[in-house]
């Protein structure tokens, strides 16, 4: 049998990744090829999940922890899409805040499954509204840590950390750039990781998108990058942020907008957490209705809440999920969540019925495997297997 194509998208939160796989999906659909799409969070109720089976793609979801720690079911879901819709292609979008992707996902795929999968070049989507505040810090405030884009460092090591094993470097969001910014973040990502490609787009517009199908489709030995990764650091700069993912029911008096409903709830949490002091790398929030679905989006605390997909439609009765990844305590967050969505509620004549709310910290990564150059002893962890240096 041929083997599957598989391409992974990294990136930190709220770099676009979703986006970008379902521009992807739709690509090689025009293209006579046949898809199957894996999601991945550290929960149940995943935004991205529910809006990429919104557009009718075919997607699966490995929830619980990262793909590093859950490989196994990495590889049942693609069986699964593989038994249901026979792919020539797979998408996989990984947790935002995972780094070492290639040690323990991309090398194990090729080490087991070498015959199964064929793997693609790995990029790693760089984010501007936090990839310029960490690649070129403020100055320390003076009995103060240092932050880099509003994260401490330990956070903003899993930024860079996961720029600096990708193939190529994409950096997205260009459509929201002006010339003298783009330029900036082009020299700031030369100067920091020399010697990657690095392409230019907006997965949004399209603007640029050709160049990245085409890194894709490249045939080669990709995926080579094996970092020294510190996972004391990894962990604590993931444990940083608060996690919530959440499912109720919207009941409205009458019918009302579906977006100024999305973006009343997603202003009212920027405000919140902003008042908080917690600093937003991921916000989501996806409504449906029987006629449509929304999605509203905020990328950073700096950022501007947005409709990155309206709904245009009227509904006295909604489904809501929300997502929510801010540097805050996590019971602190749910609070917000809550007061937020009644606040919403109380405004338009609705009432709200929580079915799902989780709120934790993500736990300390431990990887099913991870790949171990020749070379000197790694502390590891168990699971992990020898291999050559690339």
């Amino acid at each position: 049998m041929r083997p599957l194509r598989f391409l992974m998208i990294g990136g930190f939160l709220g770099a676009g990744k979703t986006t970008t796989l379902a521009r992807l999906a739709r690509f090689y659909l025009d293209r006579g090829q046949k898809i199957g799409l894996v999601t991945n969070d550290q929960a149940q109720d995943l935004v991205d999940t529910t809006r990429l089976r919104a557009q009718g793609f075919p997607v699966e979801e490995v929830a619980g922890a990262c793909f590093c720690c859950r490989f196994n079911d990495l590889v049942d879901k693609v069986k699964q899409l593989e038994n249901s819709q026979r792919p020539d292609v797979i998408l996989a979008e990984p947790v935002g805040s995972c780094t070492d992707l290639v040690a323990t996902v991309v090398q194990p795929l090729k080490a087991l499954y070498g015959n199964r999968f064929e793997v693609a070049p790995y990029p790693v989507l760089f984010k501007p509204s936090h990839g310029l505040r960490i690649l070129k810090p403020s100055p320390p405030t003076r009995g103060e840590e240092q932050r880099a884009g509003g994260f401490s460092p330990k956070a903003a090591y899993i930024f860079r950390k996961q720029l600096e094993e990708a193939d190529a470097i994409v950096l997205n969001r260009i459509d929201e750039l002006d010339a003298a910014t783009l330029t900036e973040l082009t020299d700031l990502v030369h100067a920091a990781f020399p010697g990657t490609p690095l392409l230019c787009l907006s997965a949004k517009t399209g603007q640029g998108f050709e160049a990245l199908t085409e890194l894709l489709d490249q045939r080669g030995n990709f995926g080579r990058k094996v970092l020294d990764i510190d996972y004391d650091i990894y962990a604590e700069g993931e444990a940083e942020l608060g996690w919530l993912n959440s499912s109720l029911r919207i009941v409205a008096d009458k019918s009302m907008s579906v977006d100024t409903f999305l973006l009343d709830v997603i202003s009212r949490l920027h405000e919140a957490f902003n008042q908080c002091g917690g600093e937003v790398a991921h916000l989501k929030v996806i409504a449906l209705s029987d006629a449509s679905f929304g999605v509203a989006n905020l990328v950073s605390s700096q950022s501007r809440a947005e409709l990155s997909l309206p709904s245009r439609a009227q509904a006295k009765e909604l489904d809501l999920i929300v997502n929510a990844r801010v540097a805050l305590g996590p019971e602190l967050i749910a609070e917000q969540v809550r007061q937020a969505v009644t606040a919403a509620c109380t405004a338009c004549g609705a009432t709200a019925e929580f079915h799902t709310l989780q709120s934790f910290r993500p736990g300390r990564p431990q990887p099913t495997y991870r790949y171990a150059p020749a070379g000197p002893p790694l502390a590891l962890p168990s699971g992990s297997f020898p291999g050559t240096s690339p």
